[in-house]
């Protein structure tokens, strides 16, 4: 029986799924727009604080790192998706630095240089790694915790949902983006055996769901109730 028969739907699936995780990250990428916006209206980061996207740089980086040939074989969407969320957090970095008071100015820019220092330390060490397998463990735990701590950060928010019984700081729309990339990347690391891609990102989706229920029970209790809306807020 012809083997390629067999790896053929998986390699397509597995290339659907990644497409699908780039598309749906795209909806978290663009997400702090709103917010930028009104740092570029006033000429001012007000009590906005730049330390997500310092986090958020370092992990697409490594994640980025991850995806590379030198580190894992059949990874491009993960290449890709990590490339565009590396371009997008630099540039909201960047307008930090630019509209922030001169104190935190110099703070961003301090730990952006210890990011790219940081990065520049693991894909020098790693390279040093003559194994492959071994360096792929490496990177591959690396990448998987800082993915782990990404999902896992939106547990503040769900905490404060919870206590509050409000959804002000949970917008439904990026709630839905991190279960759909999660989910994507869920299969994608499946079809492509790569347990350091399907288990943060099986996490990711577990935490997507908790999100989506929260918001659809309060959503709806706020109906009853007769209140408002709540005013959708970027938080990341």
């Amino acid at each position: 029986m012809d083997v390629l028969g067999f790896i053929g739907p998986f390699s397509i699936c597995k290339d659907v799924a990644g497409i699908a995780g780039n598309i749906f990250a795209f909806g978290l990428f663009v997400s702090p727009i709103p917010t930028f916006r009104r740092i570029i209206r006033n000429r001012s980061t007000e009590q906005f604080s730049g330390l997500p996207y310092i986090y958020a740089i370092l992990n697409c980086l490594i994640c980025l790192w991850y995806g590379t040939p030198f580190v894992s074989p059949n990874n491009v969407m993960v290449v890709t998706v990590n490339s565009i969320g590396a371009v997008f957090q630099l540039s909201y970095i960047i307008l930090f630095i630019v509209f922030a008071e001169k104190k935190t100015k110099m703070r961003m820019l301090g730990l952006l240089l210890v990011v790219l220092s940081v990065f520049a330390v693991i894909v020098a060490g790693s390279l040093q790694i003559p194994n492959k397998l071994t360096r792929w463990f490496f990177v591959g735990f690396l990448s998987c915790g800082s993915l782990v701590s990404m999902f896992a950060s939106p547990l503040f928010v769900i905490n404060l949902v919870i206590r509050t019984k409000s959804l002000e700081f949970m917008p439904f729309y990026l709630s839905l983006s991190t279960f759909l990339m999660s989910f994507s990347f869920s299969l994608y690391g499946l079809f492509n055996n790569d347990a350091f891609i399907f288990v943060p990102n099986g996490i990711g989706t577990v935490l997507g769901v908790v999100q989506l229920v929260l918001y659809f029970h309060y959503h709806r209790k706020s109906a009853e109730i007769g209140s408002k809306e709540p005013l959708i807020v970027s938080y990341v």
